[in-house]
Parts: structure tokens; sequence; C-alpha cells
């Protein structure tokens, strides 16, 4: 186990009507001008913005809201609304949707909190977050783990650039997660959640770290639990139980505790980005996609990793490690396709790629040649290039 310092601050307010409890936890961190960030007409439809705002209303509470994030969200919409923060006089940013949302909430309060700043430049590392705004959220969907994580993704439409930033001030001051609000999500968006939430651990569980044992049975035990529960809560999504337990586990997913003493990888979000970013497809679905031919390209590094995955998540019985790793695989690509995520390019929807687009993708991934991924097995761009060219049938 490495050494590790952990600090996961956002207040979790977890359960059944929550979502009231809204104006009281902005003003436990001193919020009173608050800007509310939205994704398109679902929580519109759903009635749940209508709450929310019925409650700054009886409180007198100032607020401006603005819907209108995509996913993938967009660094343009991002820069629209600091302006429209700033000029509101936003002291506290609230997001009511999803991982979209509130990673565009993010970025709004470290915009508004940095003026003088191109936006942009704390995503390509050019400049750092030092300060921000504070941000709550109210969450519509289990699959990011945003809400309490330390990460923010952005696209750059202009370049078709996908980032992600990882600092503290991305630490969302509380997270209000009432399942009742996922009973009416469609099965997809509910499919790639369970993807997303998945590969939040697997991404932390494959590392080259060894002797880390209380972390890994918190991972396989979350891994465990997403497969069970993913599938009931695709047979039912008004299943309490299911749906209740899903929130939790993305949560718990992408706020460091499944990795804890270890190296993460991150590999196959690295590659899904530039997916993302070129093709604009669903976050979860580029990762199902590439998560098989990621697998087959890295196993033999460590297939020991892949067996113990195999045996202590899907309970594989097979005493020849190279073979049960292999058959680990084939379990998780084919859980994906029996959810209905697609496993390769054909299923994603963009098509069989010609070479110059495989080499394309490996050269943004690569940030043109600046840099490799991974560390379960470190990836230049001519593996990148490999595992897409696996990925494209």
């Amino acid at each position: 186990m490495n050494n590790f310092v952990y600090w996961a601050p956002t207040e979790v307010i977890f359960g059944k009507d929550t979502e009231l409890q809204v104006t009281a936890a902005i003003k436990k961190f001193e919020g009173n001008r608050i800007f509310i960030v939205y994704g398109g007409g679902s929580v519109v439809r759903s009635g749940l913005l209508n709450r929310v705002l019925e409650q700054f209303k009886k409180e007198n509470i100032p607020y401006k809201a603005v819907g209108g994030v995509q996913p993938n969200p967009r660094l343009g919409f991002a820069k629209k609304a600091i302006e429209e923060a700033k000029a509101f006089g936003a002291d506290f940013i609230l997001a009511v949707g999803a991982g979209s949302v509130i990673d565009t909430a993010k970025a709004i309060a470290h915009g508004v909190a940095n003026p003088e700043v191109e936006l942009w430049d704390f995503w390509l590392r050019k400049q750092v977050v030092e300060r921000s705004l504070p941000v709550g959220c109210i969450l519509t969907l289990s699959a990011a783990g945003s809400e309490t994580s330390n990460s923010s993704v952005l696209t750059n439409e202009e370049t078709g650039e996908k980032r992600g930033l990882s600092t503290d001030f991305n630490r969302p001051k509380f997270a209000i997660m009432n399942p009742e609000i996922t009973y009416t999500l469609p099965k997809e968006q509910i499919t790639y959640g369970i993807v997303d939430i998945m590969m939040h651990t697997l991404d932390r569980y494959f590392t080259p770290t060894k002797g880390n044992t209380f972390t890994d049975e918190v991972a396989e035990a979350l891994l465990r639990t997403v497969i069970s529960y993913g599938e009931k809560a695709l047979q039912n999504s008004y299943d309490y139980e299911a749906m209740s337990e899903l929130m939790w586990c993305g949560s718990i997913s992408h706020n460091g505790l499944t990795g804890l003493g270890a190296v993460s990888d991150f590999a196959p979000h690295q590659l899904g980005h530039e997916l993302s970013g070129k093709f604009d497809v669903a976050h979860g679905a580029s990762l199902s996609t590439i998560w098989g031919a990621w697998a087959n390209y890295c196993y033999e590094e460590n297939p020991e990793r892949f067996a113990q995955f195999g045996k202590k998540v899907w309970g594989i019985e097979e005493e020849d490690t190279k073979k049960c790793a292999v058959r680990a695989i084939e379990k998780l690509v084919g859980y994906f396709k029996s959810i209905g995520a697609p496993t390769c390019f054909s299923e994603l929807g963009i098509g069989i790629q010609d070479e110059e687009s495989l080499r394309d993708l490996a050269r943004r991934c690569a940030f043109y040649g600046t840099r490799t991924i991974g560390s379960f097995k470190v990836l230049d761009e001519k593996a990148m290039y490999e595992i897409y060219k696996i990925a494209n049938k």
C-alpha cells in the first residue's frame, strides 16, 4: 500500500425528499445569491426544478436559473454562463442535474472566481485553480460521481478536445441524492450510468500497486453490487433499493475510496474521451466500447490481476491464471452487451474507421506526442493506435 492523503469533504444528504433541504444546505455554506444551472427539459417536466425554485421564492433568496447544459459539457456554454453569473453577482453555484451539469457548475465557479484567467487554461494545465466559488448539487442520475469527486470534464467544441481537470476546488460542498428522482430515467441513461460507475472503480483497480487488500475488497464489493443491482434497475427503475444502491455506488466509485493506497490507471477514460470529443457519443458508451480492447491489449502485463478480478467479482473457478484472466474480460464485455452497452465501434454507431481516423484518435489521445497514459501498462501513441484498432470492428 502506498502513502496517501484522503480528503472527501462533501456533505451527502441522501434519501427521499432530500431536495427539499437545499436552501438549508446552501445557508450552511453562506450562499446568498444563487446561480442555478441545469440541463435539458427533464428537470422541468419532472417538476424537480419547480420544487427547488419554490423554496428559494418562499425564503426570498435571490437566484438566477440557466438551462441548456449538454452531455459532454461544452466550454462555450460554461463561458457564457460565467458572464451571466458575474452579472448576477452570484456567490454560490447550484447544479441540478447529472455529471455534465455538475462539471459545468464547477467550471462556472472557477471562472467567476478567476475572471482574469482564460477558463480553458485550467483544463490545459496552463493555470492552477487557487480559488473558486462554492458549489452544491442535486443529483438526477447515478453515473459520473461528480457530486463527490475532485474532477471536472469539459469539451472544447471548437477543437473537439475533451479534457479533465482534477483539483480539490472541484469538491462540492454538498450533494443532495434522492434515488426517487432517478425513477423516470430512460434505460439507455441507466445503462451508461452503470458503465461509468464500474469504470471509475476499474480504472483504479487495475493498478501496478500490489498488497492493497482492503482497498481491493472495497472495489470488488462495489463492482459486485453494481452488477447485481444494475440488472434490477434496468428491469424496474422504480425499485428504490436498486436505484439507491446504484446512486451510492456512483458516489463512492469516484470519491477516491476505491483506489486509496494505489496508483490509478484511467487509460480507458483517456481513450474514451477522444471518442466522445470527436464523435460526440455518450461518455459511458465510449467507455464500454474501449474497455475490452484495452483489456485484451494490456492483460498480459499482469494476468494475475485480471484473474483476481475474475474470481472475486465474477466467481470464476479456473486455476490457470491466463485462462481465468481471459474469461474475466469476456465476462465484463458480455455483461456490457447484456445491458445494451456498445463494445466496439460499429455498436457505438460510429462505423468502421479508416486508418487515418484511427491514427488521428491516437494522436489526440497522446496530446500530439507529448504524453503517455496509464500505469497498469504505460501506453504511448503507438499502443493507443493498436487499442483503437482492436475496437474498430
